[in-house]
């Protein structure tokens, strides 16, 4: 009999709010390259686009680390949770064809990415100072959160543009975030500290909050962080995960465009494939969870970086001969990897950085959107000579290439 993997509560509360807000953002975001070229905007404008996003979770993290300190993470994620409903509302009310309403459309990107700074470095910080068994596997069930909401998503925000047009389905997630704002503040407002409570006493803050904390504390906790993840054992590993996530940016931008363009996908057979991926995807994933807790965080790490490259490989050198399953199959490898490495990185980040669970949560989010955000850069720069195929194995060899040289040197 197949038994889920054990999920705590505080897990529980932070990967149900991560499915909402990922379920109200990929109503549309499916189709945002698309919508982006349908613009005007060229391969290169794209990836830019991408950065502009992602850029400013990275530079933002710190910041939010810094303000966890001082205000309930719960609150700063529900914020950002809210953000993204402003974002969605900025994305109604901008207007088309004049210089500043462009403007305007790359400060609603911005925004976007601040945020999403707030909750993630929030959410993360949330559950590294939450008394968890397994950093790893509490991280696995995290990030597949927009995998569960992939598999509905796109399918309802498809019908609302259909029915009302983008105004209708903007409308529709501007509502569920405001929701999910709500059910994040009142689940994880209030949760059990490192040590839980008397048995039928109330529950605490997550941690207590230093109304004191000062930068010169701020940059004193930083440098003792980054002392302790510069060792070969933790800073290696962490290497192996920026390159797949520097892969990652590659499909982030240009996936969706590479099956609209060179397989010559309708809308219609991109949204099957998203849904029925991710319906497959969501059972893959819990037995995932369940081999993640088993293993060491650098394996995983290693292990999900190697599968991972070698998935991209494959999917550049059959590009010839790709159908809708030989895709359907490469692309289930390609984000099993990607799944075991980033929730490794987490959970070796976690591990290494107990004490200081704000800084953690802030370094561990700056290590995601900077690789996407660099992958989209660099992709768009580069795509117009090497073409999707050489991307793609291009890319897959350089994540082999890192995940091989940096297990000889840290000997994982």
């Amino acid at each position: 009999m197949f038994l889920l993997p054990k999920i705590e509560k505080v897990t529980r509360d932070a990967t149900l709010s991560h499915f909402f807000l990922m379920f109200g953002y990929k109503l549309f975001s499916l189709y945002f390259p698309l919508f982006l070229v349908a613009r005007g905007m060229s391969l290169p404008e794209v990836g830019y686009t991408y950065l502009l996003i992602y850029l400013p979770i990275a530079l933002f993290a710190p910041f939010v680390g810094f303000f966890n300190h001082k205000i309930n993470p719960a609150i700063l994620a529900s914020v950002g949770i809210l953000g993204y409903g402003v974002y969605v509302l900025g994305m109604i009310l901008i207007p088309h064809q004049t210089w500043w309403g462009t403007a305007l459309f790359y400060f609603w990107q911005i925004l976007l990415g601040i945020s999403a700074a707030l909750f993630f470095v929030s959410a993360r910080a949330i559950l590294i100072s939450s008394p968890i068994e397994s950093y790893d596997r509490a991280f696995g069930w995290f990030y597949t959160a927009p995998f569960y909401a992939e598999a509905l998503a796109p399918a309802v925000g498809a019908f609302f543009i259909w029915k009302f047009d983008f105004v209708g389905v903007f409308i529709f997630s501007l509502i569920l975030q405001f929701f999910t704002a709500i059910f994040c503040f009142t689940q994880l407002g209030l949760q059990p500290t490192r040590h839980p409570p008397a048995e039928g006493g109330p529950l605490q803050k997550i941690r207590p909050l230093d109304r004191y904390f000062n930068f010169q504390k701020f940059q004193k906790n930083y440098q003792e962080a980054f002392q302790k993840i510069k060792s070969k054992m933790v800073l290696l590993p962490i290497l192996i995960s920026f390159s797949v996530l520097l892969l990652a940016g590659f499909y982030h931008a240009f996936f969706i465009l590479f099956l609209k363009d060179q397989l010559v996908w309708s809308q219609e057979m991109i949204l099957i494939f998203i849904s029925v991926f991710s319906v497959l995807f969501s059972p893959l994933s819990l037995l995932l969870i369940k081999y993640l807790e088993k293993i060491i965080s650098q394996k995983n790490i290693f292990q999900g970086g190697l599968i991972t490259g070698f998935s991209s490989i494959i999917f550049g050198l059959s590009l010839p001969v790709l159908n809708f399953l030989s895709v359907l199959i490469i692309n289930l490898g390609k984000s099993a990897g990607a799944l075991i490495c980033n929730a490794g990185r987490s959970g070796l980040v976690s591990q290494s950085l107990k004490t200081e669970p704000e800084e953690a949560g802030a370094i561990d989010t700056i290590f995601s959107p900077l690789g996407i955000a660099f992958g989209a850069l660099i992709s768009g720069l580069i795509i117009g000579f090497l073409g999707y195929q050489l991307l793609f194995i291009l890319g897959g060899v350089f994540v082999v290439l890192v995940a091989i040289i940096s297990k000889k040197f840290a000997k994982i």
